[in-house]
């Protein structure tokens, strides 16, 4: 019954299988080999379009390196104010971009709202120079807290930054647990939309070790080879991530992965809807779940072996919890089981 993160799961079968078989023998390096040029031409087939892919370690330094590489001096990226890249990165992307600053926007649902988007936009005119300039704009998809941009959603954001000639990137951290509960295509859910850059999530989904930055428009990318390069992420054995997304995309195993990962997270939002001892605290989509349960089954399910965390409650919702209630975040991976979460859930009825 692990539910602390996704992150906690293993590798598929069909990827350590891959890694294992490509571990023998020669092939040229810093994304040379014949299987590198391959594996980005899939991602170029997969998006419908030529795309320019850039292999990096982790979620951190695609969000990152994506934005540093659209910063200008007293550059400022408009970000959800839960969103991963101002709360959980360490001053990551400030600090590869030369310091350029991250301006939160509230919303709903772990959301951008797009008239806070437009009014923060606003107060940063290209010639306020004590004030310094846009240059940015990401979204989280799907969000910090289990929820979806609809491809409408995106539109729109996208049309808002586009009007200040902003790029929009696109942390795509669980970008395949999105896709699939949007039943939408890749293109559909990005340049379509008007995303310019993707950070692209394997890792979560089943993989080893491996995150993309994905460019839709190649030519905005000719500076990430020496910022990748500066930023220590240029895999010399870079066969080793492409090996791991060659037997990702084989046979539409990536969304195959998400789709379970959402369907045991589907599974979890049934059984606490219908339990006397929790509630879902609010309405998710992908493979998280936000639950308000009872202290005393919170502690039988640890007892038991379930691992979760305890989560703050939302600024916005400061009644949530009543005494005695725990708020809690439970994250389904490819690895969950029927079993995990029947037993989670008999925790909470017992």
């Amino acid at each position: 019954m692990i539910f602390a993160s996704d992150n906690w799961a293993g590798a598929h079968k069909s990827i350590a299988e891959r890694l294992l078989a490509e571990s023998t023998g020669f092939a040229a390096a810093y994304g040379n080999s014949d299987l590198d040029k391959r594996v980005e031409a899939r991602f170029s087939e997969i998006f419908e379009r030529e795309v320019s892919v850039f292999f990096v370690a982790t979620g951190t330094a695609a969000n990152s390196l994506a934005l540093a590489s659209v910063q200008r001096p007293g550059g400022i990226t408009f970000c959800h104010s839960e969103a991963h890249v101002i709360e959980d990165e360490c001053g990551a992307p400030e600090f590869f971009s030369g310091s350029a600053r991250l301006m939160a926007v509230d919303g709903e649902a772990g959301k951008i709202d797009p008239t806070k988007l437009s009014a923060k936009i606003a107060h940063f005119p290209e010639d306020a120079l004590r004030h310094g300039r846009a240059t940015a704009v990401t979204i989280t998809q799907s969000t910090e807290i289990g929820t979806v941009y609809s491809l409408p959603e995106i539109g729109e954001i996208s049309t808002i930054a586009k009007k200040r000639g902003l790029p929009l990137h696109m942390d795509g951290a669980r970008f395949a647990n999105a896709l699939v509960a949007l039943k939408a295509t890749p293109a559909e859910m990005t340049w379509k939309r008007g995303v310019d850059m993707l950070s692209f999530g394997g890792t979560k989904n089943g993989c080893w070790c491996a995150e993309a930055i994905v460019f839709f428009n190649p030519e905005q990318a000719k500076e990430m080879h020496f910022i990748r390069k500066r930023a220590a992420q240029h895999f010399s054995k870079s066969r080793f991530i492409s090996a791991q997304f060659d037997a990702y995309f084989e046979n539409g195993l990536w969304l195959d992965l998400a789709r379970h990962s959402n369907g045991m997270a589907d599974g979890l939002r049934a059984g606490i809807g219908a339990s006397n001892s929790a509630r879902l605290a609010w309405p998710t989509a992908s493979n998280e779940v936000f639950a308000v349960i009872q202290k005393s089954a919170a502690k039988t399910a640890e007892s038991k072996g379930a691992k979760f965390y305890e989560w703050p409650i939302p600024a916005g919702m400061p009644d949530l919890v009543s005494e005695g209630e725990t708020l809690v975040r439970l994250v389904t991976s490819f690895a969950t089981t029927e079993a995990d979460v029947d037993g989670f859930l008999k925790c909470l009825a017992a």
